[in-house]
């Protein structure tokens, strides 16, 4: 690679990670805060807790490069070109190739990268997120961790303890157990414990009110009671897998038994065509930002910054091959959509380049905001003028 090659490469990259690494950290910061009830409700430990935040991270690298190369490839060529580096370059009669050579060279890098991540990393982090948040809340003990506090165990059910002693010993037991209509149970206990395979709640010394919705009430008093756990458990202690957290080669041959594919065929069959056409976005858009802002331009030429006309452009072919994604759950017909987007998108910057016109879409874009934006600026200053003078 030439010296003028590794110098663009070298500024593309250091853009590029200084725009890629403040906006990973935001959104990875708010996911993980989504998420620190894990550790409130189940009583992990900060461990368990990092651990989550670190599996998190997958899947939102996939959803930033894309953009992260768009503010790294114009931000670059915008500087270069206001510091007249690219001026001296065509002057020089260097071929278009040295601009376009290191950027597209990091844009397929990054695609790669992005394609490994979404189809390797990210299934096996979000496998063990799941897993992670099954296990944390299969135990009953671990759910109502906190002592003196209702805590809500499942829909129409709900434990207090006084206290927790070491052996699985729980003292001062109330649970109210509403998840029948036709009768509300509520139980008072000196003392307790769950059996080691946490699938039933042994109760001592108590007594149970039935209470029914004509308002009849009758109380029982025992010595030892089994409250059943099973089925609560069993359902808590067992991760259901989606298609998000399925790997590709699941998603190429699903399991025909999979209870999961059986109810939602339609949802596998929409991130298998999201993920073979995501990955291919950071090259989409590193073309579009060459041919908004790759060849040199006169300082007083009214225009909008590269940067957000590149940005638009990038948002809006994300955000229709989103809505199309979608529309293959229920509409296989979306899915020819979904691969002529970055198509079109990447055709008609190639074009651009090789004829050395802006997208001209973008370009009748950029000349009327800006020159809307003149306007104002002059409409503003003539109102302002006369106020100004008269303060004086």
């Amino acid at each position: 690679m030439k010296l003028l090659e590794t110098y663009i490469l070298r500024r593309v990259g250091q853009m590029f990670l200084v725009a890629l690494l403040p906006v990973l950290a935001i959104i990875w910061t708010t996911q993980v805060l989504q998420r620190v009830n894990l550790v409130t409700d189940s009583g992990q430990s900060m461990g368990s807790f990092a651990k989550l935040a670190t599996l998190i991270l997958p899947s939102i690298i996939p959803i930033v490069l894309p953009f992260a190369i768009v503010i790294g490839v114009t931000q670059t060529l915008t500087t270069m070109n206001n510091d007249s580096e690219l001026t001296v370059i065509d002057a020089a009669g260097a071929k278009r190739g040295i601009i376009l050579r290191p950027i597209l060279i990091l844009a397929a890098v990054i695609s790669v990268f992005s394609f490994l991540v979404d189809n390797v990393v990210e299934p096996k982090a979000k496998t063990g997120v799941r897993q992670m948040v099954a296990a944390a809340y299969a135990d009953l003990l671990s759910t109502v961790i906190e002592e003196k506090n209702f805590r809500r165990i499942d829909t129409g059910l709900y434990v207090q303890i006084s206290e927790r002693l070491a052996g699985r010993v729980l003292k001062g037991l109330f649970v109210v157990d509403e998840r029948d209509p036709a009768f509300e149970l509520i139980y008072y206990a000196r003392e307790g414990a769950v059996d080691e395979k946490g699938t039933s709640l042994i109760m001592h010394d108590g007594e149970v009110h039935r209470k029914t919705q004509t308002g009849e009430v009758s109380v029982i008093r025992f010595d030892s009671y089994s409250f059943d756990l099973s089925d609560l458990t069993q359902n808590r202690g067992q991760a259901t897998l989606r298609a998000s957290d399925r790997e590709l080669p699941f998603l190429l041959n699903p399991d025909p038994n999979d209870k999961d594919y059986i109810a939602k065929p339609g949802s596998y069959r929409a991130e298998l065509h999201r993920r073979l056409t995501d990955w291919v976005l950071p090259m989409v858009f590193a073309l579009i930002s060459l041919a908004i802002a790759g060849d040199a331009r006169s300082h007083r030429e009214a225009r909008l910054h590269p940067m957000v006309a590149a940005l638009i452009f990038a948002f809006a072919i994300r955000w229709a091959s989103f809505y199309a994604a979608n529309q293959i759950d229920t509409d296989p017909e979306y899915i020819g959509v979904l691969y002529a987007i970055p198509v079109i998108a990447s055709l008609l910057a190639i074009a651009s380049l090789s004829h050395h016109k802006r997208l001209s879409v973008v370009s009748a874009m950029s000349d009327h905001i800006a020159a809307a934006w003149q306007r104002l600026l002059r409409r503003f200053g003539r109102s302002a003028g006369p106020s100004a003078g008269g303060s004086a």
